[in-house]
């Protein structure tokens, strides 16, 4: 089956101006972002960059009908370098469209503010939400986290830090995330990749990982390599002190082995969890609802917060 017309653009795009910087990564995601985001679901109300704290802010989808209701904390993707909620904005008002206070965090990119600061700001973030969800129809007690890609490994790590703390989330939805900074150098990332793209798609991607970890880390060095064994960078280590997680990643995603990895340790812990490896689908691809893949994908994430928060 050939690829949708827009997927095609996208790739094509990537290929012939492959990304070098973060400013470059920028400028593509934010170009596609227009008919990603388009058609958005009804919602109750839409309060934009609401202030978190100094430098961060977060948009919050207020679903329809009367509250309380769940809250979902949402943390999206981009490598640490770019993204915002305005590249996420549709997948933030599928999830307030079945019935979660979504708050979509808009928290600060690398290299202009590098770990720990992103992380730092997910933190506040989570607490801001329990703190102020009362006061958008929200219900405190029943949150979740949520990221895809660079966030879904920002929602891993907050989720571990905030184990014993009050504002812990209750459940966690992990979408196509990176768990282990360390698996970028393994062979098994690298065969994952080389199986799932042409040759120049896979040299593409380990250029841009590259260079998006020394965005957020630093450039290859003895401090980055310690940096990498954080659990705040690389919340694999401490998978027994994540919440409920609902696990996802496409087969053609190069990150599938990074989701492999985390379900096999929440499986040792005791965590309770759900994996889906959806066949054929691309990194992104939640975003993506021209894939016959997205809704379906999204549906199931919801059913499982139902479960859970």
């Amino acid at each position: 089956m050939s690829q949708p017309p827009n997927l095609d653009l996208l790739t094509q795009a990537m290929l012939q101006n492959a990304p070098k910087t973060p400013q470059d990564m920028r400028r593509l995601l934010d170009g596609f972002a227009g008919f990603m985001n388009g058609d958005l679901p009804a919602v109750g109300a839409f309060h934009e960059a609401v202030p978190v704290r100094d430098g961060v802010t977060t948009d919050i989808v207020v679903p329809q009908g009367a509250g309380p209701h769940p809250v979902l904390v949402y943390l999206h993707g981009g490598g640490w370098v770019c993204g915002s909620p305005k590249t996420h904005r549709k997948l933030g008002y599928r999830f307030a469209e079945a019935g979660y206070l979504v708050f979509n965090v808009d928290y600060r990119l690398a290299p202009e503010h590098p770990f720990p600061t992103g992380f730092d700001d997910c933190i506040a973030a989570v607490r801001f939400a329990q703190q102020q969800a009362a006061r958008y129809g929200g219900d405190a007690k029943r949150m979740a986290i949520g990221g895809d890609s660079a966030g879904g490994n920002l929602a891993a790590a907050v989720s571990a830090a905030l184990a014993d703390d009050p504002a812990r989330p209750k459940a966690a939805l992990l979408i196509y995330g990176v768990y282990d900074m360390g698996m970028f150098g393994d062979a098994s990332f690298a065969a994952q990749a080389a199986a799932t793209a042409n040759p120049a798609g896979a040299e593409m991607g380990r250029e841009m990982v590259e260079m998006m970890v020394a965005a957020y880390l630093g450039k290859p060095s003895d401090a980055r390599e310690a940096l990498a064994r954080d659990p705040r960078v690389s919340p694999l280590g401490v998978a027994a002190k994540l919440p409920p997680s609902h696990v996802v990643v496409g087969s053609a995603d190069p990150l599938a082995v990074q989701s492999e990895a985390l379900v096999k340790a929440l499986a040792q812990a005791g965590v309770a969890h759900e994996h889906f490896v959806d066949d054929g689908m691309p990194h992104g691809y939640a975003q993506m609802e021209m894939l016959p893949g997205a809704r379906p994908a999204i549906a199931r994430m919801v059913e499982f917060l139902k479960k859970h928060v």
